[in-house]
């Protein structure tokens, strides 16, 4: 019911227009039964003329109507998938950062994969199951014109089959519930084997404890749950099928010992349990997979309030003001959970005035919140407490958007993407390829039509290429988080010496994070913090 709950927000007329043509297509089947019927009777006196038109026309009724229901709900279903899968995405990006961290990478991204592929295969179902029901329905009817007694034994037997399969049913989607939410901890370990290779591969014991008592024992919990889940609705079809074949034997050889019944009518019954048998089947069958998709809709819909609950207010900002004066941090705090030291990590509160074209370095010890800051400054974390300024304007959740586009950043997990996206410009390939000669990048990569022909690239190249992003951005702030840590030692050199002073003299603020001391005399100032907190502001 989720799953038609779901396809009926898309688009309500279609769903009914295509279920209604779908029990058309399953009444039109149906009533080919009993037309069949009729005519294999020796005691029937209709012309065969008229029962041949009336089985031509049920078959074109039947084929049409068919056609329509499924070519309209196979385009509704993918368009309902493509909504589903964009409406994520919008609500991943409007949602705070902070928020999305806490979430946790796996968790979205097995709902943007898994549970969103699950709910477009069950989706892609639901045509065929309709005209399946519809086909059921009809042969229910026939039977109700051909004996109401019959009908209720049916009906007797109906609920036994759907009581019992129910239990089943609900047991095995409990198991497949569970196997969902150990696929959140797997993800989590497949994405220690691609991110932590190396440091696997260099110690044999620990690589062989995360084999052996994480990813095998969460691969192994969620085999289990999903085997015994599927055993359930292996066991639900084969009961189902028991009881399908108990009432044709019921047919058969128990009901002419309890009422007087014609060899037409219990042929008529025979043939059309027989008919029965596939739709039935096919219903049957296809339960596990729209079982398993109502799992997964459950936790798309949960990301979806989870996402919701801390959604940031969407506007298209308006054009950034290059001009500025100072850009003012007031007593802001943020606290975070640090789950190795299992306690809670607050930054500030932090006041700080940050001016145009002038070049501070954010410096202090690995953990003193130095990332977190350069995020508040950003606009990418919302202070919890204080407040930010950019000439006198208060930074709210209205202009937050508008304030962000003021800054270009490369963080150290930065990501590189392969096209120069959302910049405009009628000589863009060439103004990159005077910044990839300047960055000494040439050799490598070329541009065109703002698509760079290669990022595979060591590390510090690769961060170049960010860099050269960030220039083209061409914003009033720049922040560089760690960026020379891993430049060779003459083009650090560069970057500190050359390419900082180069965007200081085209009006720039720039802010580096940085452990190299070398340098520190090339900054207006320094800023150092030392757990949370700035333990001194120096101007050169």
């Amino acid at each position: 019911m989720n799953l038609i709950y779901f396809l009926l927000r898309s688009a309500w007329g279609m769903v009914a227009i295509a279920i209604v043509t779908g029990f058309l297509s399953g009444g039109s089947s149906a009533g080919l039964i009993a037309l069949i019927s009729s005519a294999a009777n020796p005691s029937n006196q209709s012309p065969l003329t008229s029962i041949a038109w009336g089985f031509v026309g049920l078959v074109i009724v039947a084929l049409i109507t068919s056609i329509i229901s499924q070519v309209m709900l196979v385009r509704l279903s993918q368009n309902a998938i493509l909504q589903l899968r964009m409406g994520l995405s919008n609500q991943i990006l409007a949602s705070e950062l902070s928020h999305l961290e806490n979430l946790g990478n796996p968790r979205i991204l097995a709902t943007l994969t898994e549970d969103v592929q699950a709910v477009a295969n069950a989706v892609y179902l639901i045509p065929f199951l309709c005209i399946d029901l519809a086909m059921v329905a009809g042969c229910l009817v026939y039977i109700t014109w051909l004996s109401w007694l019959v009908f209720l034994l049916v009906v007797i037997l109906m609920v036994v089959a759907l009581g019992s399969c129910n239990w089943l049913l609900r047991g095995g989607g409990e198991l497949l519930a569970q196997a969902r939410d150990d696929q959140d901890v797997l993800f989590q370990h497949f994405r220690t084997v691609t991110e932590g290779i190396k440091e696997l591969k260099l110690n044999y014991q620990r690589r062989q404890s995360f084999l052996k008592n994480q990813l095998k024992s969460t691969a192994v919990r969620y085999r289990n749950h999903n085997v015994k889940g599927l055993t359930l609705f292996a066991v639900t079809t084969s009961w189902g099928r028991f009881i399908f074949f108990f009432a044709v034997g019921f047919l058969l050889f128990a009901l002419p010992n309890l009422i007087t019944i014609s060899p037409h009518t219990l042929s008529g019954f025979i043939l059309t349990f027989t008919y029965l048998m596939l739709p039935m089947d096919n219903i049957v069958n296809n339960l596990p997979q729209i079982i398993r998709a109502n799992v997964s809709f459950q936790k798309i819909e949960s990301l979806g309030l989870a996402l919701a609950s801390k959604e940031e207010t969407s506007t298209v900002p308006p054009n950034i003001n290059p001009i500025w004066q100072s850009l003012q941090l007031k007593g802001i705090t943020h606290t975070y959970y640090r789950e190795q030291e299992d306690n809670s990590f607050i930054l500030g509160p932090i006041d700080l005035t940050l001016y145009q074209q002038e070049i501070v370095f954010i410096v202090g010890g690995n953990g003193s919140g130095k990332s977190t800051l350069a995020k508040l400054i950003t606009g990418l974390y919302i202070p919890e407490k204080g407040d930010i300024f950019w000439d006198k304007e208060l930074i709210t959740d209205s202009n937050r958007e508008w304030y962000r586009q003021h800054f270009s950043v490369v963080f150290s997990d930065f990501y590189l993407f392969e096209e120069l996206l959302g910049l405009e410009n009628a000589d863009l390939d060439n103004k990159a390829q005077k910044y990839l000669k300047q960055l000494q990048l040439e050799h490598k990569v070329k541009i065109e039509n703002g698509k760079l022909s290669t990022t595979a690239l060591s590390q510090g190249q690769r961060k170049r290429l960010a860099l050269l992003t960030a220039y083209l951005e061409d914003r009033p702030i720049y922040l560089f988080d760690e960026w020379a840590a891993d430049q060779d030692p003459i083009f650090k050199d560069i970057f500190y010496t050359q390419l900082l002073a180069e965007l200081k003299a085209q009006g720039k603020t720039v802010i580096v994070i940085s452990h190299d001391d070398r340098y520190f005399h090339l900054a207006d100032r320094i800023v150092k913090l030392d757990y949370g907190k700035v333990e001194y502001e120096n101007s050169q």
